[in-house]
């Protein structure tokens, strides 16, 4: 019998605390999987700013393509991704939100983009550990200007963060990370990151690329403000 199964028999999948023989906490794992069914999202750190281009994987005609964004904005200067489940990443969204603002009020100044992403990632690891919860099913890409400097963090379902140069989360990650290794160039400018996100999208997509099913969010160094793109004004970032 398979590990996964007996252990399924055993019943260490029955709860997100507990560790299977093999030291597998398979309720993470299964979140993990979700991950990886997610729609993709890429981050690139640009010599002008940071970027993220994200896959928005509407599949119904009826649904107004304005509604649906799969790029938040956390603040002016910091924006956020995900790839999982969108009502999971809603609540950690508004989580980050509020401790975005309440760092304006009591400080006067902008929340860092590593406060921010390591409260997400810190709510994360606590449902693992949880009794009667579950883990999240999402994992975080948070992108943001600071102090004239871009960053990028991604943050998994364990509750583990880094800060990436470029990344990418969700369906193909591997396959786009593999690009992302051999094609980045660190002088791009946030317009050529654009581009090279989307032409990946076009290479593993091939016949099935539709540039309205696409959702882009810049923040320039410049002016540290969140701009969105999607739909028809993509278009002229692909070749």
């Amino acid at each position: 019998m398979p590990s996964e199964m007996q252990h399924q028999v055993m019943g260490y999948d029955r709860a997100a605390t507990m560790f299977s023989p093999d030291g597998h906490l398979l309720q993470v794992e299964y979140a993990e999987k979700t991950v990886r069914l997610g729609s993709a999202s890429i981050g690139i750190v640009c010599k002008d700013g940071v970027v993220i281009i994200a896959d928005k994987r509407i599949r119904d005609k009826l649904i107004s393509q304005e509604s649906a964004h799969k790029i938040f904005e956390i603040d002016y200067h910091v924006m956020a991704s995900f790839a999982g489940m969108l009502a999971d990443a809603r609540m950690l969204m508004d989580s980050a939100q509020i401790i975005a603002q309440q760092n304006r009020v009591t400080y006067g100044s902008p929340a860092e983009p590593v406060t921010l992403i390591r409260m997400i990632a810190d709510k994360q690891q606590a449902f693992t550990q949880y009794g009667g919860a579950r883990p999240f099913g999402i994992s975080v890409m948070l992108a943001g200007v600071n102090k004239r400097k871009a960053h990028l963090y991604t943050s998994d379902v364990t509750g583990n963060y880094f800060a990436y140069k470029a990344n990418a989360i969700g369906e193909n990650d591997e396959r786009i990370k593999e690009v992302l290794r051999k094609d980045l160039k660190e002088d791009m400018t946030v317009e050529e990151g654009i581009k090279f996100g989307l032409k990946i999208f076009k290479d593993i997509f091939d016949k099935n690329f539709d540039i309205n099913r696409f959702e882009v969010g810049y923040i320039k160094i410049a002016n540290e403000k969140l701009e969105r793109l999607q739909g028809e004004q993509l278009k002229k970032y692909v070749k």
